[in-house]
């Protein structure tokens, strides 16, 4: 293994592909207990575990549940789920019996600008290419789900629409996992009588889709079609709403999402077992793996280590507020993954200067992380701080980290899992484990469920975000009004906005202060049990870069190159 990180000439995918990967089969037996007829495996590193075997797991006890956040991301890079990856290593590494869960990574940042998301360097999970293109097909059964019923509204429509729906009205838009920006809006059904009656549509991306968050949030397959069921598609002229349960669609999308719903068995690179499952959006929806994974993985393993989307104001808010009330989890510690190069382009560094040694800027970014920990507390949680090691970083910059963290009343340790896997993140593990132990974790959610549904809102960015306040016209307000009198005035609220800032302005790094948080849209979510308030630009269909990344990615002499 290389002495350092990111001075090694292998690309991820090359130390992926050479990579010696034990059969499934024996990671499952040998590190969970899983016997081969529980596990219906797709090829030989990959499996899924029979939904019939994890239902007699369910007076086992729970291992201890470990969160991983960060702060709010850059272009520099923070590594979240490298050090997911890592951390989980780690703890096999110093003795403890752990396994991770992690969500399924989409086709379009695979193919546009993200890249992949198994991890890098030596904390990765394999098959790498499998698991960042098709893996065991989960995505494709959702979309399918999802234009299953997309298809059945406007089947009934044309065949004389018994339930008298508003085609104007018809809020569920069709997915693709593809980041494609030319099916944004559409207007679909053209070309005569025969093909039905044209109105205005669109595609969003898969991971975007409600059946995606239902999918995510479901406890069994009984709890999967009933809010299946729930789905709100469109509504009367008299506002009279139209579920999927309305079109008898439910039990043909459960159909399709049968297989689906178990989870995916996978490992690291030393061998480590992993469940990656599921994967929705993190701004749109709560962006983390499934419910179902992640209280299996609990019954298996001592310490189980996951992640949510993007930063502590968001990514984490949804984990807790959403997943955790509704799945009746309980984190045990939180992580917050930072780099010193992150934290100095919060300070206002440009990418190109990072390798400088900087350290007001570094001091100036530390106010990024500080409300990230201060967030955390909010929650009741305990936390240590995970600083992703880079080559460049200087004995005076981790210093100023320490010390500064070490004044917040936590500690902040250094872990160099990219080059050296889990030994390297072994200090961090350790700390992990100390927390865990104590005991401390006291969850306490930020609203409770009967607060009206524009003062959740309200809540989360002012705690959260250090916003003035929320800001909406008087039709967004009427709407939440009228949810409210429909009975859905319990559900929590899931915000979408940009992950790059507290605020709505993505060039807004650090942590910003005198701003607003302008609800522009509020969507309902009925089957998965939550109300989506959309802030500033947020697509719903992503667009491609200039230059993306499927530029770079071939097969050649039977591998894939250029994937991440």
């Amino acid at each position: 293994m290389p002495a350092s990180q990111h001075q090694n000439p292998k690309s991820d995918i090359e130390i992926s592909q050479s990579a010696k990967k034990r059969p499934i089969l024996d990671v499952a037996k040998e590190k969970l207990g899983i016997a081969a007829e529980n596990l219906e495996p797709y090829g030989h590193y990959k499996a899924k575990v029979s939904m019939d075997y994890i239902n007699t797991l369910k007076d086992r006890k729970n291992g201890k549940l470990v969160l991983v956040t960060a702060i709010s991301p850059t272009p520099a890079g923070e590594g979240k789920t490298t050090t997911t990856v890592g951390l989980t290593d780690a703890l096999q590494h110093i003795g403890k019996r752990a396994m991770m869960c992690l969500r399924e990574p989409s086709l379009g940042p695979s193919f546009g600008m993200k890249g992949g998301a198994a991890g890098g360097g030596y904390a990765q999970v394999v098959p790498m290419e499998d698991i960042n293109l098709h893996f065991t097909g989960d995505f494709h059964a959702i979309t399918s789900a999802h234009n299953l019923l997309s298809a059945l509204i406007d089947n009934h429509i044309y065949w004389g629409n018994a339930l008298g729906i508003d085609s104007r009205r018809v809020t569920w838009r069709r997915v693709m996992d593809m980041n494609d920006r030319a099916l944004r809006e559409i207007v679909c059904s053209l070309g005569g009588v025969a093909n039905g009656y044209p109105r205005e549509a669109g595609f969003d991306i898969t991971v975007a889709s409600e059946v995606m968050a239902i999918f995510c949030l479901a406890k069994s397959l009984d709890d999967l079609k009933e809010r299946l069921g729930n789905i709100i598609v469109a509504y009367t002229r008299e506002r009279k709403p139209i579920r999927a349960k309305d079109l008898n669609a439910h039990g043909a999308m459960t159909a399709l999402l049968k297989e689906a719903i178990a989870p995916n068995l996978v490992q690291t690179l030393e061998g480590t077992p992993a469940f990656i499952h599921g994967g929705p959006f993190a701004n749109i929806a709560h962006g983390c793996n499934s419910v179902v994974a992640t209280t299996t993985a609990l019954k298996l393993a001592d310490y189980v280590v996951t992640e949510a989307g993007f930063g502590a104001d968001l990514g984490m808010e949804k984990f807790l507020d959403i997943k955790c009330r509704k799945a009746g989890l309980r984190p045990d510690c939180v992580v917050v993954v930072a780099t010193i190069r992150a934290l100095k382009m919060h300070g206002g560094v440009k990418k190109e200067d990072l390798k400088k040694e900087d350290l007001k800027a570094l001091e100036a970014g530390m106010a990024n992380l500080q409300r990230h920990i201060e967030n955390v507390k909010k929650f009741g949680l305990p936390a240590v701080v995970s600083i992703n090691r880079f080559s460049a970083d200087t004995e005076n910059e981790i210093k100023l980290v320490k010390e500064k963290c070490k004044a917040l009343g936590v500690e902040a340790l250094m872990a160099d899992h990219w080059a050296m896997g889990g030994e390297g993140a072994a200090d961090v593990a350790k700390a992990v484990v100390k927390l865990c132990d104590e005991g401390k974790a006291n969850l306490k959610l930020l609203y409770p469920d009967e607060t009206p549904l524009f003062d959740k809102v309200r809540t989360i960015v002012k705690e959260l975000y250090r916003a003035d306040d929320a800001t909406a016209d008087k039709s967004v307000k009427d709407q939440l009004k009228q949810w409210e009198e429909m009975g859905f005035g319990n559900l929590p609220v899931c915000i979408a906005k940009t992950q790059y800032s507290f605020s709505t302005n993505p060039d807004a790094k650090g942590a910003p202060t005198g701003f607003s948080i302008p609800v522009r849209e509020v969507r309902l979510s009925a089957g998965a049990g939550f109300v989506v308030a959309i802030c500033g630009e947020i697509m719903t269909m992503p667009g491609l870069p200039k230059t993306p990344s499927a530029d770079s990615i071939d097969v050649r002499d039977g591998k894939i190159v250029g994937l991440f």
